[in-house]
């Protein structure tokens, strides 16, 4: 039977067992593979979700503009559904972003303001701050704010969790994911840690984010803070949806070293996969030494390749970068 709409379409992405990239890790590997999203990542599913609870609130009305501050996905699972739900959209972002993802948001009919990196989240050229000041000025707009809203980790509670879980037979003993707005980690490790108590959740960090430190000390270090190149994951505060009580571990992975991996696996695996997936699977191959064989392993692959065809997949970009040599 046909689906009603695309947005029918979200969730049910296949498991995938990874060999080449990780034969000399003893434990099983999978990989979770969002792609098969409309929108090409994990994001449609907390996007959907958000717009519907608004919905629902009241806080969403017909004809209305959804105003958000994003990285790219969460912006392509928002405009997704505006379109079919005839909402306008409004979304800025920072310029260290990949083109492509700015294009794709306003293939989508989407409007995107590029604002600085470099600057504090509360500086009012921020992407944080020009997305929370439209939203003052337009009327009858909304702003999601996948940070802190609880629709984020609720979506993957409810669905992305009792995927993986049905989709390993219960068999999954840890959960490797990249640490952005908090919700994948979140919600999917509260729900696995729920029907399995020793499960172990890692959270993968990049050099110039906070995350490890304030989980490791409690201590918020502003001198940790500083630009970096690996997109969609660490941040320079601490999102609400970040539940570190679930996450037992965070690793960090260098620049270099995410963007390497990530175009290993498609010329290992042939998974044309994104930024984070490469973070993702550059740290759990940091921690392989504390696994065994009877581990299962999943790993979150949270968008598409093509996102970042001028960025990892560039050997010029690489070469600036001096990621690869000549």
């Amino acid at each position: 039977m046909w689906k009603q709409n695309i947005l029918e379409t979200i969730g049910n992405t296949p498991m995938v067992k990874l060999n080449k990239i990780v034969s000399h890790i003893p434990a099983t590997v999978l990989a979770k593979v969002e792609t098969f999203n409309p929108g090409n990542s994990i994001k449609d599913r907390m996007a959907l979700r958000m717009i519907e609870d608004a919905e629902k609130a009241g806080l969403l009305k017909p004809g209305g503009t959804i105003i958000e501050g994003t990285s790219g996905n969460t912006g392509m699972g928002l405009a997704i559904a505006s379109v079919i739900k005839g909402y306008r959209c409004i979304f800025t972002t920072t310029d260290k972003q990949s083109r492509e993802k700015v294009d794709a948001l306003r293939a989508l009919g989407a409007e995107v303001i590029v604002c600085p990196t470099d600057v504090e989240p509360d500086d009012p050229r921020s992407y944080y701050s020009v997305s929370s000041r439209l939203e003052q000025e337009i009327p009858n707009s909304w702003k999601p704010n996948q940070y802190d809203n609880p629709s984020n980790a609720l979506a993957h509670y409810e669905t992305t969790g009792p995927e993986i879980f049905q989709q390993t037979n219960g068999r999954v003993t840890h959960l490797v994911v990249g640490v952005g707005t908090g919700g994948t980690i979140s919600g999917t490790g509260r729900y696995l840690k729920e029907k399995n108590p020793h499960l172990k959740v890692w959270g993968i960090d990049t050099y110039g984010s906070v995350f490890k430190k304030y989980k490791d000390t409690g201590v918020f270090d502003k001198e940790e803070i500083f630009p970096y190149v690996t997109e969609g994951i660490g941040e320079d505060f601490l999102p609400e949806n970040v539940d570190f009580s679930i996450i037992d571990h965070f690793e960090k992975v260098t620049d270099k070293d995410a963007a390497l991996m990530t175009r290993e696996i498609s010329r290992q695996e042939g998974i044309f996969v994104g930024n984070s997936a490469g973070a993702a699977l550059a740290g759990l191959v940091q921690m392989a030494d504390q696994l065994t064989e009877e581990d299962v392993v999943v790993v979150i692959f949270h968008d598409h390749g093509t996102r970042y065809l001028g960025k990892m997949f560039n050997d010029e970009w690489m070469l600036k970068k001096e990621y690869i040599a000549v």
